[in-house]
């Protein structure tokens, strides 16, 4: 009888495969860490578009973690299908061009891809560098205030692009909210972006706009940038927006610590 609990289950089965989620709840390793699967709230998240990635969302998840000897500098995007680990950098480097000739072809390479996989990397120092891992970037275009995730999760994969430093997509940044009611897709996020801004992580009051690493698919000139405001829109390649680098770990770093600002996780 569950009259007086949170349980929902009607037969003893499935009263006994709830008791088990409710004393055994999902996870997801990190190296020697568990972290639990949540369905609610701040925490680290089953993607329902990609299988086997895992997301943090929230205003303010235990994701922080020490990079390049950058205290709590960067925090966890996701968790990737090969263990890998994908993370991005909580403040800009400085303001640069998505692309100085206004392409939007991030393979072409885009200037700023040349950036970040040149000057910038060689800034990192030896060890942040050997934890990094090339990988393949979805940088397919997608269209302008969508209301179809899923369908922009495909056309982001659409086209990959293999290196070590990128930046995060516009699905990446709507996945981190955890509010999916009202901030779960590209149009929800701009039209209650007042509120989107209190539940999503990316979101930062220290720039103006950022650069995603999404091209804009009605157009071979603008990508996308986020607002102050956490608006998504378009913009030519050359205007200087600020950079948050996003880069993948290799499945073999290890972690300690507990994710918070306080005590970000540290790699080895």
């Amino acid at each position: 009888d569950n009259t007086n609990t949170e349980l929902k289950s009607e037969n003893v089965q499935d009263a006994i495969d709830e008791l088990y989620g409710v004393c055994f709840p999902p996870q997801v390793d990190l190296g020697d860490i568990e972290v639990p699967i949540v369905d609610d709230g701040d925490g680290l998240y089953k993607d329902e578009y990609e299988d086997g990635r895992y997301f943090y969302k929230g205003g303010n998840p235990n994701n922080y973690v020490t990079f390049n000897n950058e205290q709590a500098g960067w925090r966890i995007v996701s968790i990737e299908p090969d263990g890998t680990i994908k993370i991005m950098r909580t403040a800009s480097i400085g303001n640069q061009a998505w692309d100085s000739s206004n392409s939007n072809n991030w393979a072409r390479p885009a200037s700023l891809n040349t950036y970040l996989n040149g000057t910038y990397y060689n800034s990192l120092n030896s060890t942040a560098q050997s934890q990094i891992v090339a990988k393949d970037w979805s940088i397919g275009a997608v269209t302008e205030d969508n209301n179809d995730l899923a369908a922009q999760v495909n056309d982001e994969n659409s086209a990959k692009w293999n290196g070590k430093v990128a930046l995060a997509t516009v699905s990446e940044y709507i996945r981190s909210n955890s509010n999916k009611s009202k901030c779960g897709s590209f149009s929800l996020n701009n039209d209650n972006c007042s509120s989107c801004v209190n539940t999503g992580w990316m979101d930062t009051t220290t720039v103006s706009y950022w650069w995603t690493l999404s091209p804009y698919a009605g157009s071979s000139s603008t990508s996308f940038r986020v607002s102050l405001f956490g608006t998504v829109g378009v913009n030519y390649g050359s205007p200087s927006y600020a950079v948050r680098p996003a880069v993948y770990l290799s499945p073999d770093v290890t972690l300690t610590g507990s994710g918070t600002q306080s005590d970000p996780y540290v790699l080895s």
